[in-house]
């Protein structure tokens, strides 16, 4: 079972010591940068940014970060997303991405579509994405491309 909980004063010092392996290091950013994210707010004052630590059977795996804007119906972003080195291919980022999905539908039932990006050289994450049903948009967002998911209604 995969469940996702926020990013708090019990769990940020653990969620701080989350790693990719060395040669993944360049796909995705640090957790502390994506929580620096959470207060810098550097895609404007209108994104809130939500960091989770992921769960699996009662153990963290791993960190997702959801940003969106509120009044939008296709802003709804999922950024940061790293499983552990110790704890990749085990299927919990597949769990975690369906998890992440389901919360945000769940929650923002107006949004239309979620989007990530991914870095070109990424064709593990690639391929997670498409089966997940993203599909690249043609653009491209500081250096990465951009995928997006349309609800299924």
């Amino acid at each position: 079972m995969i469940e996702l909980k926020p990013v708090d004063r019990g769990n940020w010092e653990e969620v701080l010591l989350l790693k990719v392996k060395k040669e993944q290091e360049h796909f995705v950013p640090s957790v502390a940068v994506s929580l620096a994210k959470v207060y810098i707010k550097p895609d404007g004052d209108d994104v809130e940014y939500l960091p989770f630590a992921i769960y699996a059977e009662g153990m963290m795996v791993g960190f997702i970060m959801h940003a969106f804007e509120e009044q939008s119906d296709n802003m709804y972003w999922i950024n940061g997303f790293l499983i552990d080195e110790k704890h990749q291919g085990k299927g919990y980022g597949k769990r975690a991405m369906i998890e992440m999905i389901s919360w945000i539908e769940e929650r923002f039932p107006h949004s239309r579509e979620t989007r990530l990006t991914v870095h070109q050289e990424n064709q593990k994450a690639a391929v997670l994405y498409k089966r997940l049903g993203y599909l690249p948009t043609g653009d491209v967002y500081e250096g990465e491309i951009v995928y997006k998911r349309e609800r299924i209604q």
